[in-house]
């Protein structure tokens, strides 16, 4: 499967993904429609499908452009979103397999970030939307840091040669923070110097492999020892179990 990346509004990335065996192609959370269109006829391919990772407006936003070039597009996104995924015509839950072309992949329910949340894995790729960040992860916006903990768990568990595809450029930020409650960790430090180089010629940071991801993201590693003591240093009282930490951390990254 060849992937083609897509700057989208000021920070979003969409991702068109197309099987070289049929020419057949799918669009991973198309916040614009234009832009995705202009990408299609550019790399000559036939679009089939919208995939919608959740249901705000900067990952749906294109839906209905693309639904006026081509009306016979099938729109997948989660069963339990079904009244916010404009034009949906494919609803999915956990387990649910997908297909681009000859290309199989799954569906994960990852909520937390919206209670609808999905991430689409194909062999050694992840499309996790705002659920996962290189470096990061999305606001508890409608879920509870239970959900967002289990959720980050099943990524977790993927194989750590994964290429994980977010939904937009936050990478350097994110790792700024990462500094901040893990500063012991060279490999965040690291990081965020390849980042830097990265950003300083606008190029991509995205994707990223889920094992650096384990390495770097603090929302990966609720259990670093250097983590939960500093936590405990500044807020004592706050637990040092998974979903403890992974609160205090996220309520440090939204005042951030």
């Amino acid at each position: 499967m060849r992937i083609v990346q897509i700057p989208l509004l000021r920070d979003n990335y969409g991702y068109l993904l197309v099987c070289e065996k049929t020419n057949k192609a799918s669009i991973v959370d198309p916040s614009e429609g234009e832009p995705v269109w202009r990408t299609v006829q550019e790399e000559g391919v036939d679009l089939v499908a919208i995939l919608n990772t959740h249901h705000h407006r900067d990952h749906t936003g294109g839906n209905e452009y693309l639904l006026r070039q081509k009306p016979d597009l099938k729109v997948f996104g989660a069963k339990v979103d079904e009244h916010r995924i404009p034009g949906i015509t494919h609803r999915l839950m956990e387990g649910d397999d997908i297909e681009v072309g000859e290309e199989g992949g799954n569906v994960l329910f990852i909520p937390g970030h919206t209670i609808g949340h999905l991430g689409f894995v194909f062999p050694g790729r992840l499309f996790s939307g705002d659920a996962l960040f290189a470096g990061g992860c999305g606001r508890v916006f409608e879920g509870t840091a239970e959900q967002m903990t289990s959720s980050l768990g099943k990524l977790r568990d993927l194989s750590g040669d994964t290429f994980v595809y977010c939904g937009h450029e936050y990478t350097e930020k994110n790792l700024q923070f990462a500094l901040t409650v893990e500063p012991g960790n060279e490999d965040v430090r690291r990081r965020l110097e390849a980042v830097q180089a990265l950003r300083s010629k606008d190029q991509f940071t995205v994707p990223s492999r889920l094992d650096d991801e384990l390495a770097t993201n603090p929302f990966l590693r609720c259990e670093s020892d250097e983590i939960k003591k500093g936590l405990a240093d500044r807020f004592p009282g706050v637990g040092t179990d998974p979903v403890s930490v992974f609160a205090k951390v996220r309520e440090l990254k939204d005042a951030y």
